[in-house]
């Protein structure tokens, strides 16, 4: 009697591109949530007082748990041990959690009281923490996602799974820098955007448990299937995996690379508001453009790697375009937003390239049962570059605008006290008070960096001259008789931001008080990873000529 053959789950397109689709609307969850305070530093900056030091510090808290307490490593290695039913629901648990804890420290039920912590705000501290927790989360689901598409899909179109992966996850990064900004000054609450982000993780975690149902449901399908034994993972191969050079050349390339674009999106709206002059309630959409491009191109990069090859090529490429585009952005008279959008475009072109081609690489040059690891240790080592360069980016900033934060801090305290002077008469309370001095601070700052291209003197002699002439000046224009002749609430509020606004545009002029940033400096940076992951994509390339991993080669497997 013949034995009757169980066919996989995988073997069904309608199973595998099911089981992709519900992976990656998680990781576009997280995705969300990774960058949605990128497009918030102005308003962080104006309403909260957060310096730029302060931004970047909560920016570098992305890699703290995964670089120093090796979170990511011990991932990986429960990966390898545990599979992905569990490690994918524990990390999005974790991603939920660390989230949490970021929207209660800037929302309205932080204690304003709080002090500080080692000196640093304790709200940045805490939110600091909170977004280092989610990155612990984020991270390992990211190489438990990439396990399951070798899962499902090895053998099959591979590269195009992990491309519509990534582009899925991309769709999360458009959203984060488009819409925060909008919705936050809707609401005249920087925090909103981060509660709607807690709560489509929460979606995101339901949608991880039904995958878990599809994957016992998998395993149950070849449980009776003949497989090439295989020995299980030992947590020692960690030490074969690092002694592979091929590992180092593509784990090195994956650092550059992504160091030159995900820092660089943490302050992309800044950039454009302050250099391309774009409406703040706009500014969010010229990156928003990046990963829009690579919802579509990723997948058909992928889907070239699966069929055609080119995989090392494919990354020298990408390298190349990352170069170009961060030398047009450090050129200063190279400023118009039209010329920004179509820069951001090659630089999502760039971001389709090398991804596309650089994760499928890695089952070529790792064997399969240590891929959990291997790739756990990727993310470690590009954790290094997504904690040290916003760092490093923000020291930069400050170092060729050191009084940039200064004067920012100066406007506001001039706007409180302005609205204090007219306090009697307005009769606000605690909350309506803060509302309307953070409202008509963010106004201030954005029309002089909107209507005005003079370059701001760096020095902070005069500052405190400067703002009690300027409240001086307030008061005068708007004698308490003429504030208490307007019946309506509103209208006393409308005049004196009126007021603060006209007066405080001309003075501020006037005196070339230096509120915008120049990134000239910071591109360049970026520009410097770009030349040196082109050098890794070469060596990366002789290596694989060398060691024949396969690279050039496609990832279908014809019968």
């Amino acid at each position: 009697m013949s034995e009757i053959k169980s066919v996989s789950l995988r073997e069904s397109p309608v199973a595998r591109w099911t089981a992709l689709g519900i992976v990656s609307f998680t990781m576009l969850c997280g995705y969300f949530i990774a960058d949605a305070m990128s497009p918030l530093k102005p308003l962080l900056e104006s309403q909260l007082l957060w310096s730029n030091i302060d931004y970047s510090l909560f920016t570098s808290a992305y890699g703290w748990f995964n670089v120093f307490l090796l979170m990511l490593i011990f991932g990986g290695i429960i990966l390898d041990k545990m599979g992905v039913r569990f490690t994918g629901l524990a990390s999005t648990a974790v991603m939920v959690l660390g989230a949490a804890i970021k929207y209660f420290a800037i929302s309205p039920f932080f204690p304003d009281d709080a002090g500080t912590i080692f000196g640093i705000k304790a709200q940045v501290i805490i939110a600091a923490l909170g977004y280092a927790t989610f990155a612990v989360g984020v991270e390992i689901a990211g190489i438990t996602v990439s396990r399951v598409i070798v899962k499902w899909f090895k053998g099959k179109e591979m590269a195009l799974a992990m491309g519509l992966q990534m582009a899925t996850a991309r769709l999360g990064t458009l959203l984060a820098v488009a819409i925060p900004l909008p919705i936050a000054k809707h609401f005249n609450d920087v925090s909103v955007p981060i509660l709607f982000g807690v709560l489509l993780l929460c979606i995101g975690l339901i949608a991880y448990i039904v995958y878990v149902q599809m994957d016992k449901k998998l395993e149950a399908s070849e449980a009776n299937d003949e497989k090439e034994m295989e020995e299980p993972f030992k947590v020692s191969e960690v030490f074969t995996i690092i002694k592979n050079k091929g590992f180092w050349l593509i784990a090195i390339l994956c650092v550059l690379f992504y160091s030159a674009v995900f820092p660089w999106i943490k302050f992309a709206t800044d950039m454009v508001i302050n250099k391309y002059q774009v409406n703040p309630d706009l500014a969010g959409l010229i990156p928003s453009v990046l990963p829009l491009g690579t919802l579509f191109l990723t997948p058909l990069f992928g889907n070239i790697y699966d069929r055609k090859g080119k995989g090392a090529s494919i990354m020298i490429l990408g390298a190349l375009l990352l170069i170009f585009v961060h030398a047009i952005f450090s050129i200063p008279f190279l400023n118009n937003w039209v010329l920004a959008i179509a820069v951001t475009i090659i630089l999502g072109i760039a971001l389709s390239l090398v991804p596309s081609a650089m994760w499928p690489s890695v089952p070529k040059i790792i064997p399969e049962r240590q891929l959990g690891t291997a790739y756990a240790l990727i993310f470690w080592i590009q954790n290094w570059g997504l904690m040290g360069v916003p760092l490093l980016i923000g020291l930069v900033l400050n170092s060729a605008n050191p009084t940039v934060y200064k004067a920012k801090e100066m406007v506001k305290t001039g706007v409180m006290q302005t609205y204090e002077q007219f306090q009697p008469s307005l009769g606000l309370n605690k909350i309506e008070f803060e509302k309307a001095v953070d409202k008509t601070t963010t106004a201030l700052i954005n029309d002089v960096l909107l209507k005005s291209d003079y370059e701001g003197v760096q020095d902070t002699v005069g500052f405190a001259a400067f703002k009690n002439k300027w409240i001086q000046e307030n008061v005068a224009a708007l004698p308490l008789e003429k504030l208490n002749s307007l019946k309506d609430k509103n209208q006393k509020l409308q005049a004196v931001e009126n007021t603060c606004l006209q007066i405080g545009f001309s003075e501020i002029v006037k005196n070339k008080i230096a509120l915008r940033y120049d990134y000239t400096r910071p591109s360049l940076v970026f520009m410097i990873f770009g030349v040196l992951a082109l050098l890794f994509a070469f060596l990366l390339k002789k290596e694989d000529k060398a060691k024949n991993y396969g690279l050039e080669l496609p990832n279908i497997q014809k019968e």
